[in-house]
């Protein structure tokens, strides 16, 4: 075999080795084995709560053991195609397989990031939330680009995604929106996303065609699980009910089924109107507010929280994480990592793994940019 596939095929196993060491792949598999013994016990489900959690937990396992021996079986195809295209002589062929181990070192080295998501709430479902800055209608446009770029992103990793909430801007676009994200890691992929983003473009608000920046705040925190235990006192919160602002029909826009609850010691704010429900809206407006209440916590405790901390001040110049630049030129930058993409359209469609990727190989590094490749 060439050099150049050696060279990969080495580079990935290494990655693929500290993925092993990560996931102790022995006691793993031994683990799976114990919850696949109770999953067949009959009893299992007289106590539902215990039985989702071994359902949860098997789940994760088959999928990251699975998941290796997939990768496993595509390494071996990609070497085994190489060399008997060196043996025949078939340059395509040889070509079609240094591709195939390119795409797998990316991957291998995507996985090394994952692998990295150890934290209490990382593997969790997240909110991702969405509020409009200074700059009226620009500024709700804006958010509902961000918005809409979320839930792509969502999307093209299979996640589940629900609006939570929705608040139309005056003219167009949104004041704020909040996803629900379901899918493992979801959290610990999305989290590094809070902070301000920038837009710069020809307005097609203005007659004029100027050009205009525009600024909107993400943050991300994590969907609160029967793991994490936060209590939160009722009498410390004011509760408010109103009608919803988004489409829904008739009934969803002329009840008062929306809410929002505010937590008066932190100054926490959170709403739900996705459901027709306001005791749905309700349940769900609860478990926003724990969410947000473990992210404070977990702030608190992590001294080096720069990016969230910046999503919270003032929503305009100096604060922002990225920017995404339409006019005069074609150009996203990140501001934290120097990720740069040339291709708004396709980030702002969720092609956002570049940025997260290298954020979290920051993040890991103690806040030195580095390649994905680097990180072990």
């Amino acid at each position: 075999m060439r050099a150049e596939a050696e060279a990969l095929v080495q580079s990935i196993k290494q990655s693929m080795g500290l993925l092993r060491r990560h996931l102790d792949v022995e006691t793993a598999a031994r683990r799976l084995a114990e919850l696949n013994a109770k999953a067949e016990d009959p009893a299992l489900w007289n106590n539902t709560e215990a039985a989702q959690k071994i359902m949860r937990e098997r789940t994760e396992l088959e999928d990251r053991l699975g998941s290796l021996s997939r990768f496993d079986n595509e390494l071996l195809d990609a070497i085994t195609l190489i060399e008997l295209a060196e043996a025949e002589q078939d340059a395509a062929s040889e070509k079609e397989g240094l591709d195939l181990l390119k795409a797998l070192k990316v991957e291998a080295g995507r996985r090394q990031i994952e692998a990295l998501l150890s934290g209490e709430a990382d593997g969790n479902d997240t909110y991702i939330e969405v509020h409009s800055g200074a700059g009226g209608t620009e500024s709700c446009d804006w958010a509902r680009m961000l918005f809409r770029m979320y839930a792509r992103w969502a999307e093209r990793h299979k996640y589940k995604v629900e609006v939570i909430e929705e608040t139309a801007g005056d003219e167009a676009g949104l004041k704020s929106g909040t996803l629900l994200v379901k899918g493992h890691n979801a959290y610990g992929w999305a989290k590094t996303e809070s902070g301000v983003h920038r837009l710069v473009r020809i307005s097609p608000f203005d007659s004029n065609a100027r050009r205009h920046t525009s600024f909107a705040s993400v943050w991300v925190y994590p969907v609160i699980d029967d793991r994490i235990n936060i209590d939160v006192k009722e009498s410390d919160c004011r509760i408010d009910t109103y009608r919803s602002s988004g489409a829904g029909g008739q009934h969803i826009n002329t009840t008062d089924s929306a809410v929002r609850i505010t937590h008066i010691p932190s100054g926490i704010v959170v709403a739900c109107q996705g459901e027709r429900s306001q005791h749905k809206n309700r349940a769900t407006a609860w478990n926003m507010l724990r969410a947000r209440l473990y992210e404070q916590e977990m702030e608190k405790r992590e001294a080096a929280a720069n990016a969230t901390e910046a999503s919270k001040t003032e929503i305009g110049w100096g604060h922002q994480i990225r920017s995404y630049v339409l006019q005069p030129y074609q150009l996203v930058k990140d501001l934290r990592s120097g990720v740069t993409s040339g291709s708004p359209v396709d980030v702002l469609d969720g092609e956002l793994d570049d940025f997260m990727e290298a954020a979290l190989a920051q993040k890991v590094s103690g806040g030195v940019p580095v390649a994905v490749e680097d990180v072990e």
